[in-house]
């Protein structure tokens, strides 16, 4: 695998918790040389360089970060976009998703041209909505353009089954797939520990509740949002690995959210990461339940997209 972390330049358009987050998980385990911040909240911005630095004096890291113009980043090998509004109070799902679109629409602007091989990593919620609008405003190849997706819904999914059946998170494949939000879904058909099938690897006398273990991964971020404000180092780790896949063209099979030629929408299935972003889509053999569930997502998606 080359290694490119002297060379390569990492880009995160936005300097709240989650951009800060997904920093601090680059500088402790480098992926690039360079990381630069951009925001236009410019004392917030040079506060998190300030902080962030004091965690490369350790002398483990060769990761310098600095603060960054969008004409910069759109130059970079990553560009990872957190930027987006806060739902105010009162304020319709769709008023937040028209702020959040002009937010980008307006960065994406400022940022082209884009470098031939940039990579544009969307961590935005509405994250497959924000997607597939960056497709379309930055012309990019739609293989460079992808979204975090169902990623982080997916290693939760793992962390609860190796719980129960006590065995490392790593040894399970199990996939979170269709809209990272309200209508996503497991596919419980493809799970498998070890590469055998979910329901023969568990100890004797468990009981697995399908759907309460479904639910509860989908509503796991909103009860730490209830309880702390936010979620951050979930997704800062998971959009750190993507970039570490993508840089070292590791080729890892990853849920992110990517264009479905024949949905008309993004949404996560798991894909092959490598440098040039999506290198393929796996195709899944869903059961018939599952792919009215994926083609439900789909349909929900176009709905918000269309409002």
């Amino acid at each position: 695998m080359p290694d490119s972390k002297l060379s390569s330049s990492i880009a995160i358009v936005g300097a709240g918790d989650v951009g800060a987050t997904i920093a601090y998980s680059l500088v402790m385990n480098p992926v690039a040389g360079d990381i630069l911040i951009v925001d236009p909240k410019e004392e917030v911005r040079d506060a998190q360089i300030q902080d962030l630095s004091d965690a490369t004096f350790h002398g483990n890291t060769s990761t310098q970060v600095r603060a960054g113009t969008h004409k910069e980043a759109g130059q970079c090998d990553i560009i990872v976009f957190t930027a987006g509004a806060k739902q105010k109070q009162g304020e319709s799902r769709a008023d937040l998703i028209g702020r959040n679109k002009s937010i980008l629409e307006s960065a994406i602007s400022d940022m082209q041209p884009f470098a031939e091989k940039t990579i544009l990593l969307l961590v935005a919620n509405p994250v497959d909505v924000i997607t597939y609008f960056a497709q379309k405003y930055s012309n990019l190849p739609k293989s460079q353009v992808i979204g975090s997706g169902t990623f982080l819904d997916s290693a939760r999914l793992r962390g609860v089954l190796a719980a129960k059946a006590e065995v490392s998170a790593s040894s399970i494949d199990a996939y979170v797939l269709g809209e990272h939000g309200e209508s996503q879904f497991v596919a419980w058909s493809a799970a498998s520990i070890g590469g055998v099938p979910l329901e023969q690897t568990l100890l004797p006398n468990t009981k697995l509740d399908k759907d309460a273990i479904a639910e509860d991964t989908k509503n796991k971020a909103t009860s730490i949002i209830e309880n702390k404000g936010a979620t951050n180092y979930g997704i800062g780790a998971v959009a750190a690995s993507i970039c570490k896949s993508i840089l070292s063209d590791q080729r890892n099979i990853r849920p992110v959210s990517h264009y479905q030629e024949d949905l008309g929408v993004c949404l996560s299935i798991p894909a092959v990461i490598g440098r040039q972003g999506l290198v393929r889509t796996i195709e899944m053999r869903f059961n018939e339940e599952e792919q009215g569930k994926l083609k439900k997502s789909a349909e929900a998606l176009k709905e918000i997209i269309n409002a």
